[in-house]
């Protein structure tokens, strides 16, 4: 009885209460290296919280949740707050814009929050802290393997970083990515990155290949690669031990760059250029085959121009063919077959065109020549095809007027309308079309609105009783939240704070369309105390509460996939099983 009492005055006192949301921010100017803490505040319980996009800040910690509730003289109080802290991207004047709730219906937002980051500052150290510095212990390094290459000769690009083994290193994000202006780029994925031991400095390290690309240079001069830049998460060693005498480490941040590299790229030379040179470098063989010389009347062939071998195979256009007009070809069809390892490009790529001859006769097609620039012995080199000849065995005869060796830059014949007897068009109409007045399509286009206003009539009664149905509304809203927030957290799987947000809201939501509770309610004892009423089986119900106490944990503890997976995973049974169990 007490309990519905309070519900009662908390009732009335959020109909009268004003609805106060707001964004409150632990300073308004910090370093580059310094945290932010920002807490939504509200004084009602609000629903279904969107947090801002946080552009230019990275989140390290949040959202907490906390909820307080005090009776002090006959007066009540309630505050609930959403809490983050975040660090700075980038210097200059940021903006965290608006984040949102929904009470009774209604959307409340906070009002924009300007925030002035300037350079990082420099922090007091505490004596007992780590004496070690990340400074001197991690480096980026982008090491190329040709810095003065030829046009479309490809380039190597590693990015390496080492740390000693002072450091321990926990995650890092790209601020800044390279940008290969006047580059053709191909980025070569590293599944899982993994330590390894080398030279840096005279010194051994330990390092981690972050980024592998191929790089062909478009034009000659200097061209200039962006620099990569990272955010890392270090972890220092103190001069302080526990209780068991191990060595505290502290958690720090560290942003490196590898810097820009500047590339010399070097014309291809001039002299002993070919005129039909179109591009290509590196070592290639070149074929014309047919897949047919001896045709008869309505056959066709195929005829395959290729390329194979290593270099810049996706950066250039193969030789046509030129056929006699008596030959009819076709757009070609291009294929690639090309692999693009650490050394560059490999493989090959063809046209295939299609071709009919026309009329019976011996047809030659000329030879192809493909030249390229090879790079081991730097000079151009053309390789010629053989010239192919097609016999046609039968079919109409050729007219003087269109020898066979006729413009071999024609490939229609002129004169000839194979189809000109099919009309594609035609206007046909009905002889004796029926009138459409007093037909049985009248009637019923005359009769169909007094058909359909009973049932309009029917519909909109239905609605207003599903408008009316407050309480029912409320549940199938929360329902549909539930399914929304399970399916957000299964998008985010690969992100761990993100997916435990939405399945922790899933599980809220499930609650309350099941036990038509508010947030206010969601004690642990209380929700066990609803949940064994609706006849609900024990051993869930204390799975139920046992994985959203791990939601708040798991977002800051360190986890892998498969733990994600499995915690995915036994939120489907559990809210599977409750949903029919729970008696309403």
């Amino acid at each position: 009885m007490k309990r519905y009492l309070i519900l009662l005055l908390l009732s009335f006192q959020v109909l009268f209460a004003q609805v106060q949301f707001e964004a409150r921010v632990s300073k308004t100017t910090l370093g580059l290296n310094e945290r932010l803490r920002i807490d939504f505040v509200m004084n009602v319980d609000g629903d279904n919280f969107v947090q801002p996009s946080f552009d230019g800040f990275r989140i390290i910690a949040g959202p907490s949740q906390q909820v307080s509730q005090s009776w002090i003289n006959g007066k009540t109080s309630f505050e609930k707050s959403y809490s983050y802290f975040l660090l700075p991207n980038q210097k200059g004047n940021l903006v965290i814009k608006q984040a949102a709730i929904e009470f009774n219906g209604q959307i409340y937002k906070t009002s924009p929050v300007k925030i002035n980051v300037t350079a990082a500052t420099e922090q007091p150290r505490d004596p007992n802290d780590s004496q070690i510095s990340a400074d001197d212990n991690l480096y980026l390094v982008a090491d190329i393997s040709n810095t003065n290459p030829y046009i479309n000769q490809p380039i190597t690009l590693v990015y390496k970083l080492y740390f000693s083994f002072n450091i321990g290193i926990s995650n890092w994000k790209e601020l800044g990515k390279p940008k290969y202006n006047d580059f053709w780029n191909q980025n070569i994925d590293i599944k899982q990155p993994v330590a390894e031991e080398g030279m840096f400095k005279g010194e051994r390290y330990r390092y981690v290949v972050l980024r592998k690309t191929v790089l062909y240079p478009q034009k000659s001069g200097k061209l200039v690669i962006e620099p990569l830049s990272l955010d890392i998460d270090v972890k220092l060693p103190t001069n302080r031990r526990d209780m068991f005498g191990r060595v505290i480490v502290i958690d720090d941040n560290k942003r490196v760059s590898a810097g820009a590299k500047t590339i010399n790229v070097r014309a291809l030379p001039e002299a002993g250029k070919p005129e039909d040179f179109s591009g290509a470098v590196g070592h290639f063989d070149f074929k014309a085959i047919p897949s047919k010389t001896t045709l008869k009347n309505g056959e066709s062939l195929d005829l395959a121009v290729s390329v194979t071998g290593t270099g810049n195979l996706k950066l250039f256009n193969l030789p046509k063919p030129e056929v006699p007009n008596a030959l009819e070809m076709y757009d070609a069809v291009h294929d690639e077959k090309v692999n693009t390892p650490l050394s560059g490009m490999t493989g090959k790529i063809s046209d295939s065109y299609t071709i009919i001859p026309q009329y019976k006769g011996n047809y030659s097609i000329k030879p192809l020549r493909f030249s390229y620039f090879d790079l081991e012995s730097n000079a151009y080199k053309t390789i010629t095809s053989p010239e192919i000849m097609i016999n046609v065995l039968d079919g109409p005869t050729q007219s003087t007027a269109a020898p066979a060796t006729a413009d071999a830059n024609k490939n229609k014949i002129s004169g000839v309308e194979q189809f000109k007897f099919i009309d594609l068009k035609t206007t046909l109409t009905a002889k004796n079309e029926p009138a459409f007045f007093g037909s049985n399509k009248f009637y019923t286009l005359l009769l169909l609105p007094f058909l359909l206003l009973p049932i309009i009539v029917l519909f909109k009664k239905k609605k207003e009783a599903i408008d009316g149905d407050v309480f029912g509304n409320r549940i199938k809203m929360n329902n549909k939240l539930a399914k929304k927030y399970l399916s957000e957290a299964k998008k985010q799987i690969n992100n761990k704070e993100p997916f435990y947000v939405a399945l922790e809201k899933a599980m809220h939501n499930f609650l309350k369309a099941k036990l038509h509770i508010e947030t206010s309610e969601m004690s642990k004892d209380n929700i066990k105390e609803l949940l064994l009423s609706k006849k609900a089986n024990p051993e869930v119900v204390n799975d139920f509460i046992a994985l959203t106490e791990n939601c708040e944990i798991a977002r800051y503890a360190p986890s892998s996939s498969a733990t994600i997976q499995q915690d995915f995973d036994k939120a489907v049974i559990i809210i599977s099983e409750l949903e029919k169990q729970i008696k309403i």
